[in-house]
This record gives C-alpha cells, sequence and structure tokens, in this order.
C-alpha cells in the first residue's frame, strides 16, 4: 500500500533531519504547532491513497489462494490505518518523528504488499514510484532513501516468511482497476506542488517587502535604497542619462520629539512620506534615508524640475497640520544634486547631495539648496 502527501511550505524536512533542538518556549510550541498541522494535511491524501491502493492490490489478490488473514490486513490497512495514523501524529508529544515512523510504516506495509501479490508488475511498480515520490518530496534523499531501503527490507522479509510464489504478470482488468491510482496521485500530486509553490511565492515577497521597505513608512529602507541609488549611478553612467537626487531632513525634529513625544514624532515622519509620494512621480524612488532623513532618486529629471517639484511638497507642508498636534508647523530642508558624470561614484552622488542639504540647514532652514 503506499500514499502520496504534500511537502509542507514550511520545509518540513527539516525535521527528518534534526528534530527539535533547544530553543525557547515560544520557538518549539510553534515548531509543534506546525507539526501537527502537518499531520492534519497528510490525513487526507493518506485516507485517498490508502483507501484507492486498497483496489490495486486486492485485484491481484482475488486471484491468489491467500488466507482470509491477508484480507483482514489489507481492508484495516486501507480504511483504518489512515485514521488511527493521524490521531497517534496529532497526540504526540513530538509529531515530527510521529509522523516520520507513520511515513516509515507505509513504505514497510507497502513492501509487505509487493511480496504477497508476488511481486507483480504493475500494481508493485505503482507502490515503489508513489512511496518514493511522496518521500522524497517530504523529507528529501534521506527519507527517500530510507523508504525505499524499507520497502525491500520488507518485501524480502515478508516473501521469506510466507514463501509466496512469483506473479509477475500482471492481467489487462488489473491494469484498468490500477489506472485510476496511476492517473489520480501524479496529477493530485501536481496539484499539491503548484499550490505549495504558490504559497512560497507569496512568502518570498513578503519576505522581500520586509527586507527593502521601512516599517513605519513603507517606503524603501537605507539599504536597499543605497542599492538602487547604485544602480542609477551605474546607469547614468553607462547611457548619459540625467538624474537627481534629493536628500530631504525635517527641520526641528528632535525638538518636536522632546516636546510633544515620540508618537508625534511618528506622526510628522509619516505626513512627510505621505506628501513626498503624493506629489512626486510614480518612478521618483522614495527612501527612508535615516531617522528623520529621507532619499528620492528622480530618474531622468534636471535639477531644476527636481527643484520645483520640491517646492511644490513644501507648499503643500505650509497648509499641513498634524491632528495629534495641530500647534506643529513641519518644515523642510532639502540638499539638490543632479547626476555627474565626473562623480567617481554614487557615494560621491550622495556626498554631494549631502552638502548641499547642510548648507540649506546652515543657512536657515526650510530650504532648496543645489549642490555647486
Amino acid at each position: 500500500m503506499f500514499l502520496n502527501i504534500m511537502n509542507d511550505e514550511q520545509g518540513f524536512s527539516r525535521w527528518f533531519s534534526g528534530g527539535f533542538m533547544d530553543c525557547p518556549t515560544w520557538l518549539d510550541d510553534d515548531r509543534h504547532r506546525s507539526a501537527r498541522r502537518f499531520a492534519r494535511r497528510v490525513y487526507i491524501p493518506r485516507v485517498i491513497g490508502l483507501a484507492t491502493g486498497f483496489f490495486c492490490v486486492a485485484s491481484v489478490l482475488v486471484l491468489q489462494p491467500v488466507s482470509g488473514w491477508w484480507w483482514l490486513l489489507l481492508v484495516a490497512n486501507g480504511f483504518i490505518w489512515p485514521h488511527f495514523a493521524w490521531q497517534v501524529a496529532d497526540r504526540a508529544a513530538d509529531p515530527a518523528w510521529a509522523e516520520r515512523r507513520n511515513l516509515m510504516l507505509d513504505a514497510g506495509m507497502g513492501g509487505m504488499w509487493i511480496a504477497v501479490m508476488g511481486m507483480n508488475a504493475l500494481p508493485s511498480a505503482l507502490i515503489v514510484t508513489m512511496t518514493c515520490m511522496n518521500n522524497i518530496g517530504c523529507g528529501g534523499v534521506k527519507l527517500f532513501l530510507g523508504g525505499l531501503l524499507t520497502i525491500v527490507l520488507s518485501c524480502l522479509l515478508t516473501l521469506g516468511l510466507t514463501a509466496m510464489p512469483l506473479n509477475l504478470e500482471t492481467m489487462p482488468s488489473q491494469v484498468w482497476i490500477c489506472l485510476p491510482m496511476l492517473i489520480i496521485y501524479p496529477v493530485y500530486y501536481g496539484l499539491v506542488s503548484y499550490r505549495t509553490a504558490i504559497k512560497l511565492a507569496e512568502h518570498k515577497r513578503h519576505l522581500m517587502h520586509l527586507s527593502t521597505r521601512d516599517g513605519m513608512t513603507g517606503v524603501f529602507n537605507r539599504r536597499h535604497w543605497e542599492h538602487l541609488l547604485h544602480n542609477e549611478y551605474d546607469n547614468c553612467q553607462r547611457y548619459q542619462r540625467q538624474a537627481t537626487l534629493l536628500l530631504i531632513d525635517i527641520d526641528h525634529f528632535k525638538g518636536i520629539n522632546d516636546t510633544f513625544g515620540h508618537d508625534v514624532g511618528d506622526e510628522a515622519i509619516v505626513a512627510i512620506t505621505e506628501h513626498l509620494q503624493l506629489t512626486l512621480r510614480m518612478t521618483d524612488v522614495i527612501g527612508r534615508f535615516g531617522g528623520d532623513e529621507f532619499g528620492v532618486i528622480m530618474s531622468g529629471t534636471p535639477k531644476e524640475s527636481a527643484i520645483q517639484s520640491m517646492v511644490r511638497v513644501c507648499e503643500h507642508l505650509d497648509g499641513f497640520r498634524l491632528p495629534c498636534a495641530p500647534q506643529v508647523v513641519l518644515r523642510i530642508s532639502v540638499g539638490v544634486a543632479e547626476f555627474d558624470k565626473r562623480m567617481s561614484n554614487y557615494r560621491g552622488w550622495l556626498k554631494a547631495a549631502d552638502i548641499a542639504l547642510y548648507k540649506a540647514k546652515n543657512a536657515g532652514r526650510g530650504r532648496i539648496e543645489a549642490a555647486a
């Protein structure tokens, strides 16, 4: 008998290689819940696989003089064992280990039925193929080899104990009975693999978002923003394109934090971000460069156009008040640096914008200054 079960999108194979390691209680609980979820997901495929596999094996045994005990064992394996296996794994102190044991028992019973059928060609090939495909999908090469060895040893042991005669030829009627298993389970496995791939892609996109975005504002974080700036510098050098870099600093931000609290300071940062997003183009790359400092990459934009864009941002801020602190007037200082091919690298470009920003702050703040 065999079944084909899904590969856990959490990477369940890691349980088989290491088991539970010393870790904090919350992490241990999370792993335990993950293992239980995996056991529950295995339950329905095991029920379907063993129930349909019952008919493949029965189509051979019905033509052989086997004891009634084999029929009772076949019924138990096909219709009782899946429910029992799930209950054992779900209630175990270590569901991962319990499920691994269940998988090895599935492989062992598969080898036993191969021997009892006299190694009938098609049903035996289906048992080996589906069990191996299932094991390598769930636990990688280690589980695959363990399951294959279990099948071989179980088959040899059963042949030695029962002296079952070989019956290699598969009759046409048996082929037809095996066809549903041959078609349904590979298709089902493909569907499960597709769903797992979709979930993994979603997790990857989510992790990519977390690794590149600032948690408070949603714009790019400094590390990723500098990576994009590096790319923009290379493109400007290679294709002689125009681009302008802006560094923006919230004026007297420390005073806002000290006077009104960090909550108001956070509101100010979010408000500046929203004004930049609403006023600038969608193609302009905004990043949170520091605590109260932002960077903007304006590709294909000359210095004059970039300055006009920031003038509009400042005008919008003139009429804006924070809902939680209406007495706070937000002002920004801006340093502007147009790309210059004489800059040795992107850090030189960044330094030019930084010098322009300090020039704006030293000249009284609330200003836009361009690099010389």
